[in-house]
């Protein structure tokens, strides 16, 4: 069978070099990812191969050259990113859409796949979000970003952290330090996440002087939240009872996200998050938004690493249950 050829015009707004990276290292990343002939001569990239495979290269270079339209420098990890979801008939992303917010390094965050930009209108639109999906899918990451954007632009007056605290065949009681230390590990992914958005001397500011606040889901019990954003992060590992009291804290002029991964629950029984889907479906102003494996953005061995188990707890047929 004859190859199938295409050839791709560069458009005069796109910096070739930007597109090609530092030395052509993203055109070789492409290139080792697919069995086919690429090449490129001033503003012509042509591709030469099985017809399927020329399909998805044509895909992966028009992501790239939209990529770059919008502003951004594509890196390595962003052309195995864009490899994987046209290999897994991803939903293509607008990246037409405003920056969620600017790092103190400059660095744009932005939602990377179709997924997370419904996950990110979803908190602008709604009071209550739920963010469902595996590991790496920016759920808690995107839900901060999305708080420290709203504080910057006085939407809200204040940041509230909090996830259950559940442990693993260790008494919280019995570790050593005071009991901000002995919560320092519950919530240590909060942190990262905020330090990444804000230098360290600016975050530790804020949350001395309340801002931010960082605490268990225990310390929820009783208080209410007006003109705050908050997220509930780790909510597969909450009772319905414990989600239940969390979402009644709503107060006025409140925004709440509320993340999970229903794979990776620690504790037994009929879960919080579960149980919410269940009860609050269908009520106006609440949105679950559910993320999957083509919406992972960490190395995309996160992805084939989710597929596995994924794969490997489904019912084996022909076996007695």
């Amino acid at each position: 069978m004859e190859p199938t050829q295409v050839r791709l015009t560069i458009p005069d707004s796109v910096d070739p070099t930007a597109l090609m990276g530092p030395a052509d290292a993203l055109l070789r990343r492409v290139e080792s990812s697919f069995d086919a002939m690429v090449s490129v001569r001033g503003n012509q990239v042509a591709l030469s191969g099985p017809v399927e495979v020329v399909d998805q290269l044509t895909s992966v270079f028009s992501r790239l050259i939209r990529l770059v339209e919008a502003g951004a420098e594509p890196t390595e990890s962003d052309v195995d990113l864009i490899v994987d979801q046209v290999r897994h008939g991803a939903e293509r992303l607008d990246l037409a859409s405003d920056d969620i917010l600017l790092t103190y390094h400059g660095r744009a965050i932005r939602p990377k796949t179709a997924g997370q930009k419904r996950y990110v209108q979803s908190i602008r639109r709604n009071t209550i979000t739920f963010g469902v999906g595996p590991a790496g899918t920016g759920k808690t990451y995107l839900a901060m970003a999305m708080a420290v954007a709203a504080l910057k632009r006085r939407e809200v007056s204040r940041i509230v952290l909090t996830r259950p605290v559940v442990e693993a065949g260790e008494s919280l009681g019995y570790l050593p330090g005071t009991l901000a230390e002995k919560l320092d590990p519950y919530v240590r992914p909060l942190y990262d996440a905020l330090f990444d958005m804000t230098d360290m001397e600016r975050g530790n500011a804020l949350i001395e002087q309340g801002v931010i606040e960082i605490a268990p889901l225990a310390f929820m019990r009783g208080r209410t939240f007006n003109n705050a954003f908050v997220i509930l992060d780790e909510a597969q590992n909450t009772t319905p009872e414990q989600m239940k009291m969390f979402l009644t804290r709503l107060g006025f002029s409140s925004k709440f996200v509320v993340t999970g991964d229903a794979s990776q629950r620690d504790l037994s029984g009929v879960g919080g998050l579960e149980s919410a889907r269940r009860v609050l479906a269908d009520i106006d102003d609440i949105s679950f938004v559910d993320l999957d494996r083509n919406d992972i953005v960490r190395h995309t061995l996160v992805a084939r690493i989710v597929d596995a188990y994924a794969q490997g707890e489904k019912p084996k047929e022909g076996l007695d249950g």
